[in-house]
This record gives C-alpha cells, sequence and structure tokens, in this order.
C-alpha cells in the first residue's frame, strides 16, 4: 500500500464535523438494522406457515402417487405388483380406488369424493393414526367408512346410526332407457365407523371405504386402481424412483411427487413469499437510498481533503474505493446486527411461545439457513449497489 492511499483511508472515514450527516448516517445504519431484522423474521415465519400449512395436506398426500396417464383408472398385474415390492427405495404401497358419488342421509345429500383403500393404507399414510377425531378406522371387506368431519357435520351424521341409513348412490355404467333407480344407479348403506379432522377444506373431501367395496359400486375388476399411492424410504431420490415406476408399467403412468400434487398450494404459497420479500426488501432499499445520501454528503463534505490527497498522488479510483469498501462494510455490519437480533427473535418464539394463535396454538416459525444466506445476500448486494452509486460522485470532475 502506498503512503498517500494508506493516508486517505486513515483520514477519510472519521467522523464528519457536519451533524446532519452523522444524524442521517445513524437513521440510515439503524434502519439497515431493522429492515434485516424485519426481513429474516417475515421470512421464518412464512417458513414456518408454509411447513404448518402442508402439515396438513401430507397426512393424506403419499411421497409419490401413481395415476393413469389416460382416463381415469388403469391396471395392475401380479407381476408389476411383485416389481414394486423388490424396489428397495420403496417401503409400503396401496393401492385406491377413488370416484366423485352421491351420499344421501335423513333427505341430505352431499357430492364428494368416495375413496376405496386396502389394508396397506395404514402403512402408507398418517390419517388412520393421528387425525381420527371420532370413532375409529373401518375394518378390511365390510361396509364401514370414515367420513371427513366436514361432511359429517353438514348431514348431521353420527356414529353406529343404525335406524337411519348413510347411502350411497353411483351411476351404473351402460346404455338404454333408464326405468327405475335401480337402472341409474349402483346403491348401498354404509357404516360410519368413524370421523376424521384434518382441515376445512379435506374435511370435505372425502369418504373412506374398503376398495372392494368401491370396485363393486364402480362396477371395476379387482385389478382395476385409480391410482397407487407410494411411502419411500428417508432421503431418497424422487427422481429415481419416478423412473424405476414409470418402468415397471411400461411408461403408461404418470408419477407425481407430494409437491407436484399440491402444486397450486406451493405456488400460491411461494407467490406471497416472494411478494412479502419484495416488499421488505423495498423497504431495505429506502434506507439504502439515505445511507447513499449519507456517503454523497460525506464526499461533499470532505471534497476539499479529496482534492488535496488527489493532488498527493492518490488516484480518483482509489478514492472511490475507499469509500465503496467503507460502506458496504457499514452495510454489512448492519445486516449482520440486523441478522443476529433476528434469528435470536426466532428461536426465542420456537422455545418461549410468546405469541400465540389460539391458546394450544403458537405462531409457527422455522429458522432455515436458506434463509439466513438469502438475507444477507440481499443486504450484501444492496449495500455495494447503494456504495458504488455513492462512491462514484468523487470523480474527476469533483476533483478539478
Amino acid at each position: 500500500m502506498n503512503f498517500p492511499l494508506y493516508i486517505a483511508k486513515r483520514y477519510l472515514f472519521t467522523k464528519s464535523k457536519n451533524n446532519a450527516i452523522n444524524i442521517i448516517t445513524g437513521i440510515s445504519s439503524v434502519g439497515i438494522i431493522v429492515g434485516t431484522l424485519a426481513l429474516f423474521v417475515i421470512l421464518s415465519v412464512f417458513s414456518g406457515l408454509r411447513e404448518f400449512s402442508l402439515s396438513f395436506s401430507n397426512d393424506f398426500d403419499p411421497d409419490l402417487k401413481v395415476l393413469p396417464i389416460h382416463g381415469k383408472t388403469f391396471e395392475i398385474s401380479p407381476q408389476q405388483i411383485q416389481l414394486l415390492k423388490n424396489t428397495p427405495e420403496i417401503v409400503s404401497y396401496s393401492k385406491i380406488v377413488e370416484e366423485r358419488v352421491l351420499f344421501f342421509f335423513k333427505g341430505k345429500e352431499q357430492v364428494t369424493y368416495l375413496k376405496g383403500v386396502d389394508t396397506n393404507f395404514i402403512a402408507t399414510n398418517a390419517i388412520s393414526k393421528n387425525n381420527i377425531f371420532n370413532g375409529n378406522w373401518l375394518k378390511p371387506k365390510s361396509i364401514q367408512v370414515v367420513v371427513g368431519y366436514g361432511i359429517a357435520e353438514k348431514l348431521s351424521l353420527g356414529l353406529f346410526d343404525f335406524n337411519n341409513p348413510f347411502e350411497v348412490y353411483v351411476p351404473r355404467k351402460g346404455k338404454g332407457v333408464i326405468e327405475s333407480e335401480a337402472d341409474a344407479f349402483n346403491k348401498i348403506n354404509l357404516i360410519p365407523v368413524g370421523i376424521y379432522a384434518v382441515s376445512e377444506d379435506l374435511d370435505s373431501k372425502y369418504v373412506f371405504c374398503d376398495i372392494v367395496l368401491a370396485q363393486n359400486l364402480l362396477e371395476m375388476n379387482s385389478n382395476q386402481v385409480s391410482g397407487i399411492e407410494i411411502k419411500l424410504k428417508p432421503n431418497c431420490d424422487d427422481a429415481i424412483v419416478k423412473d424405476k415406476i414409470k418402468g415397471v408399467f411400461q411408461n403408461k403412468v404418470m408419477v407425481k411427487n407430494r409437491a407436484e400434487l399440491n402444486a397450486t398450494l406451493h405456488k400460491m404459497l411461494n407467490t406471497e413469499n416472494l411478494a412479502v420479500y419484495l416488499i421488505l426488501t423495498l423497504v431495505i432499499i429506502m434506507f439504502l437510498f439515505a445511507f447513499s445520501g449519507a456517503i454523497i454528503m460525506m464526499v461533499l463534505d470532505k471534497k476539499d481533503n479529496l482534492k488535496t490527497l488527489y493532488y498527493i498522488g492518490v488516484e480518483p479510483k482509489a478514492l472511490q474505493k475507499i469509500f465503496l469498501y467503507q460502506g458496504t462494510l457499514l452495510c454489512v455490519i448492519g445486516g449482520g446486527i440486523g441478522l443476529f437480533l433476528g434469528v435470536i427473535v426466532v428461536f426465542i418464539q420456537q422455545h418461549f411461545k410468546l405469541i400465540m394463535i389460539t391458546n394450544n396454538l403458537a405462531y409457527p416459525v422455522v429458522f432455515t439457513f436458506q434463509n439466513a444466506i438469502l438475507v444477507v445476500t440481499t443486504i450484501i448486494t444492496l449495500g455495494f449497489l447503494a456504495s458504488l452509486i455513492a462512491s462514484s460522485r468523487a470523480n474527476r470532475k469533483l476533483l478539478n
């Protein structure tokens, strides 16, 4: 380092004698700290809300789901079943039959999904263990059903009500003139033995029954299914398993993971997260404009000193770098303090649950390194750009 440049670094970024500059610099630094704190906390809150929202669908949606490319059903052979069993990444699988049908109880009706499941369903999904609000899970090879809380509430449906039949109507296949109800519908009386509760939307979506019962009502063959739900071993590569499953079915099916099954929900959450990030980033940019203005005022305030250093051999680019590096450093320090405070706030909420949504539910927050890296990258990038714009004011035109 040459001597003039050393003098410049030691001399230029001392505290200004202009109180207005010092006040603006202080306010801008505090704004950067507060903005960084707010950005990290809000991103952590949205990560918590995202995890909380997806936890509802995780009980219904498997790791992978095999669906037909064309039509509503496809056939599965014993050989294909054996190939699925021999796939090392697959922990369990469950065959399902799913269709929208009409339910009728005590003069009230509801059109929703009848979902036939086999005995492996309880090993593939968590609903039977964690979400039964009342009663028990259905027994195989029976006319028992498990109903969503929303459906039960709308139909005023209770459990084991043998005096009032819970009826299901499924349109029959075929052509010709319909002369009676029996010609138009397959009908059977069901026995509700359980009520599940997950979320408002999902509670009004499904009535679970045995897969054989569903196949008979829908006039399907025993090897005909609407889909196959699959549970994978932890840390499996979805793409590799997808290719294996497609190979088993000669690429006549499509395989979706949990995110693809909830593409609309993921898109909504990502859009909201992006919108909040951009709004808070705009707030930080406003503080950085003030900070950039403080650097420009510092340059003008030390104009005479800059000229002196220029005349003794310090190049304008070197003078600009001093303001650039020092300004970026102040932004990094302010951002680091804000991030540190944000981490403390997040951990306090996680462990002590100071802010509650209900008496039993704390406001969800999740600490992730991705959010921390995003915040640090944002502050460094914006701080560097603000300092670069401000430092460019120390040019030859000013010095001459």
